[in-house]
């Protein structure tokens, strides 16, 4: 029997599973990134055999019932760059194997920063600092801040000032001065950055800087390896937190085996060759970026990609995990673009906290 999966319209999502599992019974479709952080989990376990997903769905996956645990096929923490396993472990079980692996990261165009006479930024001031030194050049800044992007930056600089908004939707959504303090930071970027920030996601902002050479120096965006490959021309660092690297919102995707597959047994049978060091290995070959610890560790596929594993091995090793109760995607699709209006000035600090505790609350309800 052909298995069908689905995973997301990206030659990083993609080519991994066509060409390092190639030959083997599985017809894939693709959806785009937007899909990915949106779509209806229980609906999708419905259709297909195996799923790639975003961990935050978690929660309504085990309150539905819909996928088939799968830690006999996904193997040990320890395998795994930083908390990668930990981020699909819930109620006894694990629900996804991590397939690729990604936080908030810095990305920056060399000859750009070159032209400024600049060093990569290590802290959120030094962040700044450039930030004016490249508008007194006609150069920006670059930022992801469209919907829910800088709610993701919002969380990465709450969990690293040392007070991570809450996963628990009965604890108070964050703590205030904290969430202020974050906000604050966030924003002083955002007015660096040009106004097209706010139609860029993860990959639009790699794409524009990748395009452009006004775009010196992006302090927060979800890593692809795939820009520092080949003649991308793109450099990867750590975080530049104010206080380091550690807390940066991990990202990245599992592999999920529905509940209602028609050859249960042929899908953990995948799910257990994509948790192979070998296997993730090979993601790499064909431009993916691998979750498993050994990779992340391998001298030549960092040579490969520029030096990007290393660059910012710290920060994915000490990244956080966001909510993932049930409801919690319901959220992120509602308080993204709570954020985003902050951003654009529409919407003022207190206002906004208030109402992301609102939403938050409302994942305590039955």
């Amino acid at each position: 029997m052909t298995l069908r999966g689905l995973t997301w319209d990206h030659r990083r999502a993609v080519d991994p599973l066509l060409g390092a599992l190639a030959g083997l019974d599985v017809q894939w479709d693709r959806q785009p990134l937007s899909g990915f952080e949106h779509a209806s989990i229980e609906a999708l376990a419905r259709r297909y055999d195996l799923i790639v997903f975003d961990h935050p769905h978690v929660g309504d996956i085990v309150a539905a019932g819909c996928f088939a645990p799968v830690e006999a096929a996904a193997g040990a923490e320890a395998d795994y760059i930083g908390p990668s396993l930990a981020s699909y472990r819930m109620a006894g079980h694990v629900w996804g194997v991590p397939i690729d692996a990604a936080c908030q990261v810095a990305v920056y165009q060399p000859a750009a920063l070159a032209r400024l006479e600049a060093d990569v930024p290590r802290r959120w001031d030094e962040v700044v600092a450039l930030g004016r030194r490249a508008r007194a050049r006609g150069h920006w800044l670059a930022m992801a801040l469209r919907d829910i992007h800088g709610l993701m930056t919002l969380f990465t600089l709450c969990a690293n000032l040392g007070r991570p908004c809450a996963t628990d939707p009965a604890l108070p959504f964050a703590d205030r001065a904290t969430a202020q303090a974050a906000l604050e930071a966030l924003a002083v970027v955002a007015v660096l950055c040009p106004p097209e920030a706010f139609a860029w996601n993860s990959i639009a902002v790699q794409d524009a800087m990748a395009a452009r050479d006004d775009l010196v120096y992006c302090p927060a965006v979800y890593g692809f390896a795939t820009y520092a490959e080949g003649d991308r021309g793109l450099r990867f660092a750590d975080l530049p937190g104010p206080e380091g690297p550690a807390g940066s919102t991990i990202g990245g995707a599992g592999l999920g085996v529905s509940a209602h597959a028609r050859d249960p047994a042929a899908a953990l049978d995948f799910a257990r060759r994509c948790a192979a060091a070998s296997t993730q290995h090979a993601f790499a070959l064909h431009h993916g970026q691998p979750a498993h610890a050994a990779a992340w560790a391998d001298v030549a596929l960092d040579a490969r990609f520029d030096g990007f594993f290393g660059a910012t091995r710290a920060t994915q090793a000490a990244a956080w995990i966001r909510p993932r109760y049930a409801g919690y995607p319901a959220f992120q699709r509602q308080a993204g673009p709570l954020v985003e209006r902050h951003l654009r000035g529409a919407l003022d600090a207190t206002t906004l906290i208030d109402r992301l505790q609102a939403l938050h609350e409302r994942g305590a309800r039955p």
